[in-house]
């Protein structure tokens, strides 16, 4: 046995000991010399070996070469482009593959993209070769080589709509129809050319879930075109990653259109009893308060604003501050609510508070839908108690407080306000711990939670729309405070 059949039959790459021979001999004759046959091959399968890819989803912009075998997913036109200094005119193809890992573009050109046209089929398997690199929608790889491989199975579904779901990283050429849970506004931002650009979000749940879509340019103005409930087809999106979660981009490729179908969405929910400080969740309930927006001035001198409202499902209840945008949510008493992406924070008194920032979304329920499972909770008698429970009162509904509908919205079993403080507020003498929003810095700071206001004796140094919490003694209406963090 030679020297390069011993290294080759080490070798776990997908290529014939004749092609193997070939490639060795090249790179004895690169190396003019300095490298005999044994070195070569060495040197040869380690090349190789790096360029093999576990799966599509190892696939990363900068490689000098992958080889990978996946599924034909989409196939699309042929395109013509005019080369610099060239009469022939450049073809090329955008074909989509995937595996049980994840999904990429293949570009194929000139001869590649005329077979690929011609014989192509969605559904087949192809072993590729190609050069990765950063495209307009993620991970390209430029294909060099392909050939089909019939005797490979991929377990991905070829279908011309998807469910969020079957979003993987890489997927573009995506159509997705789902129901609009939640829009944003069209923000504005400036391009290192100096253009001005424009981006907008929605979030969008089918059956099987929900994700955020990203909104680019001509395309970002449709947000404030759409409505919760509103049922929409994404056309052509392509998906990327953000803080570890899938998004849809949709550019100007791409479309959003109204269609006329049944989308069911059915939020899936923490019980409020199990929530932990620290966790990102998704809660649903019935609206037992809610207080009006309030506006604070920042740091940088921007406005904001803040909305409190207090949510109750079968296990117990939380405060919920809305900010930002979030603030403007139509939600009243009785309304049944379903909140995505809420953070879980230490609130006041020791009670836990979730926090609805811009990466959260809020869904109205409508209350007649037997709430879908959001916030369905078993009683212990192997019934099931849907959220219109607590919109009518009762005993099934007082949740973790004991409060019905026939009292007052913020009242309590105990007799406190939503705050944790009675209404005549703390007594002079008690020792307490408040936390809230810095609504004003001087002397003294005042702090506003989103149900009460609370003056503050501190030297401490705050910034207007800080959430802070002071410790200390109350003395004449105010908190002389010993600490504040």
């Amino acid at each position: 046995m030679s020297d390069i059949e011993g290294v080759y039959e080490d070798l776990e790459a997908d290529v014939s000991l004749e092609e193997f021979r070939e490639a060795v001999e090249a790179k004895v004759e690169q190396m003019g010399g300095l490298a005999d046959e044994e070195t070569a091959a060495m040197l040869v399968a380690h090349e190789l070996g790096e360029s093999e890819v576990g799966g599509v989803a190892d696939i990363e912009p900068g490689m000098e070469e992958a080889k990978f075998v996946a599924k034909v997913t989409s196939i699309g036109e042929l395109r013509t482009f005019e080369r610099d200094g060239e009469d022939e005119d450049g073809r090329v193809v955008n074909v989509e593959v995937a595996d049980e890992t994840g999904s990429v573009r293949a570009a194929f050109w000139d001869e590649h993209a005329e077979a690929a046209v011609e014989e192509l089929e969605e559904g087949q398997v192809l072993r590729i070769k190609g050069r990765p690199k950063e495209g307009f929608s993620g991970v390209e790889v430029s294909v060099d080589d392909v050939e089909p491989d019939d005797d490979t199975e991929i377990d991905v579904t070829v279908s011309d709509t998807h469910t969020v779901e079957d979003l993987s990283l890489g997927l573009s050429n995506v159509n997705l129809v789902g129901k609009v849970l939640d829009t944003d506004s069209v923000r504005t931002f400036d391009r290192e050319d100096g253009s001005e650009g424009k981006v907008s979000n929605l979030t969008v749940g089918d059956e099987t879930g929900r994700v955020r879509i990203t909104l680019w340019d001509e395309q970002a103005d449709r947000a404030t075109e759409l409505d919760a409930d509103d049922t929409i087809e994404i056309v052509d999106g392509y998906v990327r990653e953000r803080d570890g979660n899938l998004e849809v981009h949709v550019g100007n490729r791409g479309a959003i259109e109204e269609v006329d179908e049944d989308v069911e969405y059915v939020p899936e929910s923490t019980p409020i009893e199990s929530l932990e400080i620290g966790q990102t969740v998704d809660i649903a309930g019935v609206v037992r308060s809610a207080d009006p927006k309030r506006t604070f001035d920042r740091d940088d001198g921007s406005e904001g604003q803040v909305r409190n409202v207090r949510v109750q499902d079968a296990t117990g209840d939380i405060r919920v501050a809305l900010w930002g945008e979030k603030a403007e949510t139509e939600l009243g008493p009785g309304d049944e609510v379903a909140l995505a992406d809420v953070e879980i924070k230490d609130g006041w008194q020791e009670d836990l508070e979730a926090s609805a920032g811009w990466r959260s979304t809020i869904t109205v329920l409508d209350s007649d839908s037997g709430s879908g499972g959001a916030g369905v909770s078993d009683d212990g008698d192997g019934e099931t108690a849907g959220l219109s429970a607590f919109a009518e009162g009762g005993d099934g509904g007082s949740g973790g407080d004991g409060a019905s509908s026939g009292d007052d919205a913020t009242s309590s079993a105990d007799g406190a306000g939503a705050d944790g403080a009675s209404d005549d507020g703390p007594a002079d003498g008690e020792e307490i711990e408040f936390t809230g929003v810095v609504v004003q810095a001087g002397d003294p700071v005042v702090l506003d939670d989103g149900e009460t206001t609370m003056s503050v004796e501190t030297n401490a140094d705050v910034g207007l729309g800080e959430e802070v919490t002071a410790r200390g003694v109350v003395r004449d209406g105010r908190l002389d405070a010993s600490d504040v963090f």
